[in-house]
């Protein structure tokens, strides 16, 4: 499924002023053009009109095959500002978007996914839409840059603010051009980066993996990329510098149970001391400190293995956060080459903080729905280059993907394997998992790839999200029949396993507009307004009480399946393909419908991962010897998993960070407390 949205961060807002502004004067019609690039590809594009007072945008671009398509409709005040917005289209994966703002008389009133507001501002707010096109940074960069601290209260609440970066010269049709760079923080985990031109009209926005950028300058995407990556790599470092303790001296837990992942179940009370990156000895509770330790009072508490998260496509902005869950390994399923790798390098340097990573190599055929990641071929041999490729920059698996001819599968495949490459992936358009176990795949990647070679005609293109409404046809299909029965047995007999990413299927089918996602109640109330909207927002398309019924129904015949698959001695395993994080906690819930104990999941996401990955030797419990990999909870979540979502402190390689102290540069409000740390 590859889930990695399009985010140039926060950068669709109104500006709402009280009193009511008048109107601008009237302009000759002018255009504006700009160019979405994702992974180096030109995927899309952004028009704009202004005709007097009013702009008109058409926003669309398709990576994977899908994304959004958006028309919006602005009047705009005396002061460039919107008195009026409409933005209709389609979201992602296919949700109507009808969102609207005005400002009359001095209300604002709103209406988006969530629902309806009105607000009666004292003074200057903006409006920050939850769908909208990059276009507008330019209009509330300008309100931002009026104010005297670059700050504004927000609707529907918190604030925003804006930070000058530097000065950049670009080339472009007609020479050199310089522009400004910006930061905008307050209504999402992390900043939005983008660029205006001298007369502070937006220029580009910009992400690691993605540039929206002015018509005539799509030369420059590569520079605007590492730009982006610069800028958050100054975040993240300076954020590592100050929440990362590497302590110059032995570090002595006292007072825990440690969750033993082979007897599935915690230990009586025990001191873990951890001398550098490993653990150096695990000791009865009440054994004496030895002069010049460190002491990190556990008070009763549960040391929990650190955990493997199976599915990620990770990015430095997800790394923190996944320590931070207490995931300190991340298998990472695709990606850029040249931005993975200076993700690990950082990483492995201690620069950044984040988990160790994994890598499979992304292999994709080229087509009009391509993924623009890792590696694109045209031919079978090609195909088989990559995978050599792969093999020999040490990646430990290839991931095949949506546009790849089947007929190349099984000569990927065997090359694959013999260069000591696991192989897995999506089942390619046109085909179906019956014929990629036959291939000789070692494992089967999201549930519904395999469950759609149940309900498909040969014909029909997967590439498109295809892949994802027709799951509707899910509740009709009988998981008794025949050609159920024949793929599972196949997988038992060939040995094959499956990462089925439980929790995007139930964010898939399951969110609502209006409703907070079921994967995300536990935790909505403690992020920042812009992730509480967006957890009222259904993902895909449902249009009636018909639709609503059919993808309940796909849902539950999709956990019916896991538990099946579970049940005939199909070795499932735990990823998210959302960035892992809060997400993975609640994947690892979910693996209760397939009929796991707590302390069961708790395995599956440590131990078994480990030998999964033949790192047991190292990591998956808590063991001297063994790297210092683990985290600090309070209860006991072989009895109520949902223990695991209040860590205290985490250990990744013996450097330990405290969560409540790193949240909130985030804007999330923290979810338990630090333990008591005494300095020898």
């Amino acid at each position: 499924m590859a889930v990695r949205t399009l985010k140039f961060g926060s950068i669709a807002l109104a500006l709402a002023i009280a009193p009511l502004l008048g109107t601008a004067q009237a302009q000759a019609e002018t255009t504006e053009n700009f160019t979405v690039i994702i992974g180096g590809a030109r995927v899309g594009h952004l028009d704009t009109v202004r005709s007097g007072d009013t702009v008109k945008i058409d926003f669309d671009f398709k990576n994977n095959g899908r994304g959004p398509t958006m028309k919006e409709e602005l009047r705009l005040d005396a002061n460039g500002m919107p008195v009026s917005w409409k933005i209709t289209g389609n979201s992602t994966f296919g949700n109507a978007i009808n969102e609207s703002f005005t400002m009359e008389r001095g209300v604002a009133r709103w209406t988006d996914s969530t629902g309806s507001g009105t607000a009666r501002p004292s003074g200057p707010a903006i409006y920050v839409a939850q769908e909208g096109s990059p276009w507008a940074a330019g209009l509330y960069a300008r309100a931002l840059l009026k104010d005297a601290d670059r700050s504004l209260p927000a609707l529907p609440g918190g604030a925003l603010s804006l930070v000058e970066l530097e000065k950049i010269e670009l080339t472009g049709p007609d020479g050199g051009m310089t522009v400004t760079s910006y930061a905008l923080s307050g209504n999402d985990l992390d900043p939005g980066y983008f660029l205006l031109d001298d007369k502070g009209a937006l220029f580009a926005a910009i992400s690691p993996r993605a540039v929206f950028v002015r018509k005539g300058f799509e030369g420059e995407d590569l520079k605007l990329r590492d730009l982006a990556v610069k800028y958050s790599t100054e975040r993240f470092v300076k954020m590592q510098a100050k929440a990362a303790n590497s302590y110059k001296a032995p570090v002595r837990i006292t007072n825990v149970r440690l969750f033993d992942p082979v007897a599935m179940a915690l230990t009586e009370p025990r001191s873990v001391v951890v001398s550098g990156q490993r653990i150096s000895a695990v000791l009865p509770v009440n054994s004496p400190a030895t002069e010049g330790e460190v002491t990190i009072d556990g008070n009763g508490g549960t040391l929990v293995p650190g955990l493997y998260e199976m599915h990620g496509h990770i990015g430095q902005e997800d790394a923190m956060l996944n320590i931070l869950a207490g995931i300190t390994s991340v298998r990472d399923m695709g990606n850029e080459i040249e931005v993975l790798e200076g993700l690990v390098e950082r990483i492995e340097s201690g620069v950044l903080a984040g988990p160790r990573i994994i890598r499979s190599g992304f292999i994709e055929g080229k087509s009009p729905f391509s993924s623009n990641n890792g590696k694109l071929v045209t031919s079978q041999a090609e195909a088989i280059d990559a995978a050599r490729f792969y093999a020999a920059r040490d990646y430990q698996a290839i991931k095949i993907y949506n546009s790849m001819n089947p007929e190349w599968i099984p000569a990927l495949v065997a090359e694959a394997k013999a260069l000591g490459l696991h192989v897995m992936g999506h089942v390619p358009a046109f085909t179906n998992a019956d014929a990629m176990i036959a291939a000789g795949y070692d494992e089967m990647t999201h549930i519904n790839q395999v469950m759609l070679g149940w309900v498909l005609e040969p014909e029909e293109d997967t590439r498109t999200l295809l892949r994802l409404t027709a799951l509707k046809r899910l509740p009709t299909l009988d998981l008794n029949s025949a050609k159920v029965s024949k793929t599972i047995s196949a997988m038992v007999a060939n040995k094959v396993t499956i990462d089925p990413t439980f929790a995007i299927h139930e964010a898939l089918l399951l969110s609502r507009n209006g409703s907070v996602s079921p994967g995300m109640v536990d935790y909505v109330d403690h992020m920042p307004v812009g992730v509480q909207r967006s957890a009222k927002q259904a993902w895909s398309n449902i249009e009636n009480a018909a639709d609503d019924r059919a993808y309940r129904g796909a849902f539950d015949q999709i956990a019916a399946t896991i538990r099946k698959m579970h049940e005939s001695g199909i070795f499932l395993i735990p990823g998210t393909d959302l960035g892992g994080s809060f997400s993975f906690h609640r994947e690892l819930e979910l693996y209760q419908r397939a009929g796991f104990t707590p302390a069961q999941i708790l395995r599956r996401a440590t131990y078994d991962m480990a030998q999964y990955l033949k790192q047991d030797q190292s990591l998956g419990s808590i063991e001297k010897g063994k790297l210092a990999d683990f985290f600090l909870i309070q209860g006991d979540p072989t009895q109520d998993l949902k223990a695991i979502k209040a860590i205290r402190m985490v250990a990744k390689d013996g450097v330990f960070y405290y969560p409540s102290e790193v949240y909130p540069e985030f804007g999330i409000r923290p979810f338990a407390t630090k333990p008591d740390v005494r300095m020898p």
